[in-house]
């Protein structure tokens, strides 16, 4: 049976995209749908989990169907089902789980519970091969970790944010200029396109350690903008959201780095939501050109969430078979490593 194509259909709901796909053997995207939720919670100034929960009450299924029928296979033709299990909002993860145990069951095929996290790290390998051992710089809205993997599906953290993620901070700074949610492209346009940075502080803290922390930068950016308005200026919003780029990338690009070199990874991975930050992108691919060390970033679709990811991370576990109960229940702090293969 594993010398047979796989084709896993994924889903993923943990936060505020419903998205179903169909990933043949764990690389290729026969169908990857998204409906993004952005412009409902726009109007909240960030995501609402209850709203959340029913707008993927209220597409999940027709999701389902139409990235089967743009895989162009029958229902019949799947291997398994694959589901974020978490971390995510608990509802929203619910709705997501629901679904794919019902149509696991309908079927007759094995369902397989998946990382959320696991899934912005594979979506690596959807682009190409992923070396062993290797090191993810995971960022998006609620993590930002560095994740050793000493060989394939097996997860080591060994650095974590203390207080906000990078994409907490990002959105937190954009509310605080004036910019309506999801603020993180709006300062990323603002720093690109700036002449001139604000200085702001850098938080390394000890010096062997591998964790971030953004909570001081973003208090001194409240304190900045507060200043400016107090003297009564105007046009500071560019250089503060340069200042606070830089200020984040030089600690993430910095920090990752010695990582690599610590643990003699032979390739840094690049994931999640803020890997579509040009600004990272940018830093990161030139800092690991100077020091010969071999970098793989998804392209846009691939950073956001989607299904396509959990497609990828789920084959994984398919070719173990290590498969989920119907039991399976939402999990919204997952651990990463606890999901490691076995």
């Amino acid at each position: 049976m594993r010398n047979q194509d796989c084709y896993i259909l994924a889903v993923e709901t943990s936060c505020d995209e419903t998205s179903a796909a169909v990933v043949k053997n764990g690389t290729e995207v026969l169908s990857n749908l998204i409906a993004s939720q952005i412009e409902t919670h726009k109007a909240f100034g960030g995501v609402v989990p209850e709203v959340a929960s029913r707008k993927h009450v209220e597409s999940i299924t027709l999701m389902l169907e139409k990235a089967i029928d743009q895989a162009g296979i029958a229902p019949e033709d799947l291997s398994a089902v694959a589901v974020t299990e978490g971390p995510g909002l608990v509802g929203a993860l619910l709705v997501g789980i629901m679904a794919a145990k019902s149509l696991a069951f309908a079927l007759d095929k094995p369902l397989i519970g998946t990382h959320h996290i696991a899934g912005h790290i594979y979506a690596n390998r959807l682009i190409g091969e992923i070396r062993y051992p290797c090191l993810a710089l995971v960022v998006s809205g609620g993590h930002t970790e560095l994740v050793f993997m000493r060989q394939e599906g097996h997860f080591e953290l060994i650095g974590r944010t203390r207080d906000d993620a990078v994409g907490e901070a990002y959105d937190k700074v954009a509310r605080a200029l004036g910019f309506p949610y999801p603020g993180g492209p709006h300062v990323d346009k603002l720093a690109v396109e700036s002449a001139v940075a604000e200085e702001l502080p850098r938080a390394w803290l000890e010096p062997d350690s591998y964790d971030f922390s953004f909570s001081g930068l973003k208090s001194a950016v409240l304190n900045a903008v507060n200043q400016h308005r107090m003297r009564g200026e105007d046009g500071y919003q560019d250089a503060i959201a340069r200042g606070f780029q830089e200020s984040v990338i030089e600690v993430v690009v910095e920090k990752a780095i010695r990582a690599v070199k610590s643990t003699g990874a032979v390739q840094l991975l690049l994931c999640g939501g803020v890997a579509a930050n040009r600004g990272l992108r940018q830093a990161l691919d030139a800092r690991c050109e100077r020091e010969g060390i071999p970098l793989s970033i998804p392209p846009m679709k691939y950073c956001t969430d989607n299904a396509a990811m959990i497609g990828a991370a789920a084959y994984l576990k398919w070719q173990r078979g290590e498969f989920s109960e119907m039991e399976l229940k939402p999990e919204p702090s997952l651990s990463l490593e606890a999901w490691s293969a076995r």
